[in-house]
């Protein structure tokens, strides 16, 4: 047991885990979830809140907006920014379709936008922590391990994606976000 503990104890690192590439620390609210309502997103050009359809936001103020929504647990604006990406097939859109579908109830959908991620890009590693956390959600250890070693040849080791599943593998505890 104590042996369990430091074990976990130097995988997971002292912050709050976030999702989105190897960050280790939840992405800091801005206007957009702080001031901004409905759904809009904080434009810094015209420092207002903006319609998620606005010709002012790129697929970057996009996909922060959707990291910033999935984080809060808006998961339907999330999805509404990701409707807007120049690119709805780019493994990262597929990615956070995947993480929202899921948390919004459709496990299976949130698995084939996993798998459509993967297929598009093996090394995601962050679609593998996710799909490897639905995973031992399932009580699906065995292909939950075969992700994480995924992650890890694919370059990942001591990244937020392997350090999160592994704990997730240990402890049976996965993440919100």
């Amino acid at each position: 047991m104590l042996r369990s503990f430091a074990l976990i104890a130097t995988l997971v690192p002292a912050t709050v885990f976030a999702a989105g590439g190897d960050s280790t620390s939840a992405p800091k609210p801005s206007e957009t979830t702080t001031t901004c309502s409905d759904g809009q997103i904080w434009d810094t050009g015209s420092q207002s809140c903006v319609d998620v359809k606005s010709d002012l936001l790129n697929d970057d103020t996009l996909y922060g907006a959707v990291r910033e929504f999935a984080y809060a647990g808006q998961y339907d604006h999330a999805q509404a920014a990701l409707a807007q990406m120049s690119d709805p097939k780019d493994d990262r859109v597929l990615t956070y379709m995947g993480f929202t579908t899921r948390k919004m109830g459709d496990v299976p959908g949130g698995m084939a936008f996993y798998q459509q991620a993967i297929a598009q890009n093996p090394g995601n590693i962050l679609a593998r922590s996710y799909m490897g956390q639905a995973l031992v959600e399932q009580g699906n250890l065995a292909d939950a391990k075969d992700q994480l070693s995924a992650i890890q040849e694919a370059g990942g080791k001591g990244t937020w994606a392997e350090t999160s599943l592994s704990q997730a593998i240990l402890t049976g505890k996965t993440y919100s976000y």
